[in-house]
């Protein structure tokens, strides 16, 4: 029976039908798709996460800290089971808390609390003499911080994880990383020290790094650093649109997996009257017009394929982004639209689903969406990338539940860094904070013979259907549609209605849908 389960769950991970037929299904297959990478290049001995699935690539801390998270959304998903999911979390955090910290040159994972770019996926040590990294630390950081709220059940390892978390976070010496300066510098070197890095200053993807640093409960920089940060920002209008420039739409992205920036604003925003979520919002609906534009006429761009940001092409791995123009060469990344769907759904929806139907054959691997792809050039990267599948498995789930968003702002020491930084929360801008999220949780047991119960949790009051769907997403079982009050539900399942094979559990309430696996087998 064990070995049936093992091959019908490979199975599981295995399937993408050739053509999403439905929205559901496409964002399952992409986001079920991208999560895979986080489990299977990684380290299951120490936790590491590589930061490309090549043979010999290291770790990326960065690429670690957005596989922490998607952890969280393959259990929620079934993907993986909890017990499995936060063992595989403890190990990288204990990992992390253990390696030896100092500033000699060679083995160590970091210094003063904060971590090194890149660590060796095997000894978990400094590697490729990088730098001890502010920006990746804090992306790390986040995705620990994410694992402390979602692992709140009073159990040993629950407890250890959320223990851990604080330590780690409470060790980073963030005011080191100032050296004197007004703003936090980029990073720093064994070997050099600061020599060559400058603060972060201006928009990008940094704005998480400034709010978990002045949110620091041991370790704070000042709110000040806030108004450092913001004193870079160019405010202009692009392709229609008007807000705060970065062109490659990763640096409108990266923050926002964790941070729901809707309905708060800092002074800088209330002053031009939106929000930072509405800010990546017309940044991404500036880039489509870009690409509708097309200025430099490179094949394939257009309403509904467009996608610049930093990424493999076919030079290797560049900084791209429009508007204004920045190294743009053609190059498609499915990471761009795919971290954008919280902000512009409908507009980043054809986008997917239009690589995924048309260039499914060139473009599609175990892991979801190669990297990137050049029409122009005629070129099709085979690589993926962690901190570009990273953002395609958490904005979706945002977009579908706002689950990553509910528990992140949850964090006392988030919200500490967001009130010090001079966030207030606004009326008539945007969306209203993320409140709890409607919740589906696995099937159990999954795989089911004969029967099983679905369970799910509304954060309100609502209407809630549930039903069955196969792969092709054809409904095959109406389970649920009714008005249901809030807390949890369970409804059961007659596993002897469907016959053996892959489906799709569907939760739809308060305008959102939430999908979780069931796999039946064969009495």
């Amino acid at each position: 029976m064990r070995h049936l389960v093992i091959v019908l769950a490979a199975l599981v991970l295995a399937a993408a039908p050739a053509r999403a037929q439905t929205t559901a299904a496409l964002l399952d297959s992409v986001q079920a798709s991208a999560f895979r990478y986080f489990w299977y290049e990684a380290n299951a001995a120490n936790g590491l996460i590589k930061d490309r699935n090549t043979p010999t690539s290291p770790c990326s801390i960065a690429s670690l800290g957005f596989g922490l998270s998607a952890i969280c959304v393959g259990i929620d998903h079934g993907w993986v089971t909890r017990d499995d999911g936060k063992a595989r979390v403890l190990t990288a955090l204990e990992t992390l808390w253990n390696g030896p910290q100092g500033p000699a040159v060679s083995g160590t994972i970091g210094y003063r609390g904060l971590y090194y770019h890149f660590l060796d996926m095997n000894t978990a040590m400094r590697t490729w003499s990088s730098e001890l990294s502010t920006i990746d630390t804090a992306l790390l950081f986040a995705g620990i911080l994410d694992c402390k709220q979602y692992f709140r059940y009073v159990d040993p390892t629950e407890d250890q994880i959320r223990a851990l978390a604080d330590s780690i976070y409470d060790r980073a010496d963030w005011a080191f990383m100032q050296n004197g300066n007004p703003g936090i510098l980029m990073g720093w070197k064994p070997e050099t020290g600061f020599s060559g890095f400058g603060q972060w200053i201006g928009y990008n993807e940094a704005m998480i790094l400034y709010i978990l640093a002045i949110g620091s409960p041991t370790h704070a920089v000042p709110g000040s650093a806030w108004n450092t940060w913001t004193s870079g920002y160019t405010w202009a209008t692009q392709r229609g649109q008007t807000y705060v420039l970065f062109p490659p739409l990763f640096g409108h992205q990266y923050s926002h997996c964790w941070i729901d920036f809707r309905g708060i604003q800092d002074a800088y925003m209330a002053g031009k009257g939106i929000t930072y979520a509405e800010n990546s919002r017309r940044a991404t609906l500036a880039q489509r017009q870009y690409c509708i534009d097309n200025p430099l006429h490179f094949t394939g761009y257009g309403d509904s394929l467009w996608g610049i940001t930093a990424g493999d092409g076919p030079n290797g791995y560049t900084a791209r982004g429009a508007p204004p123009f920045q190294n743009d060469d053609g190059t498609i990344s499915p990471c761009a639209p795919g971290g954008s769907i919280a902000f512009a759904p409908e507009i980043a929806i054809p986008a997917l689903r239009n690589m995924y139907n048309t260039y499914h054959s060139q473009l599609w691997g175990s892991y979801g969406f190669s990297d990137a792809f050049n029409l122009t050039k005629n070129w099709w990267d085979t690589d993926d990338l962690g901190i570009d599948q990273g953002p395609i498995v958490l904005m979706i789930e945002n977009y579908l539940n706002v689950r990553v968003w509910g528990r992140f702002m949850q964090n006392p020491d988030v919200q500490n860094g967001l009130q010090r930084a001079g966030f207030t929360a606004v009326a008539g801008v945007g969306p209203p904070p993320a409140a709890a999220a409607d919740r589906l949780l696995p099937c159990a047991p999954n795989p089911v013979l004969a029967r099983a119960a679905l369970r799910f949790e509304l954060a309100t009051p609502g209407r809630a259907r549930l039903a069955v769907f196969d792969l092709a997403g054809r409904r095959v079982l109406e389970l649920l549609d009714e008005q249901r009050p809030a807390g949890l539900s369970e409804v059961p399942l007659d596993a002897s209605r469907l016959a053996p094979g892959v489906y799709q559990v569907r939760l739809e309430a308060h305008g959102r849908i939430a999908v979780t696996r069931l796999v039946r087998l064969k009495g």
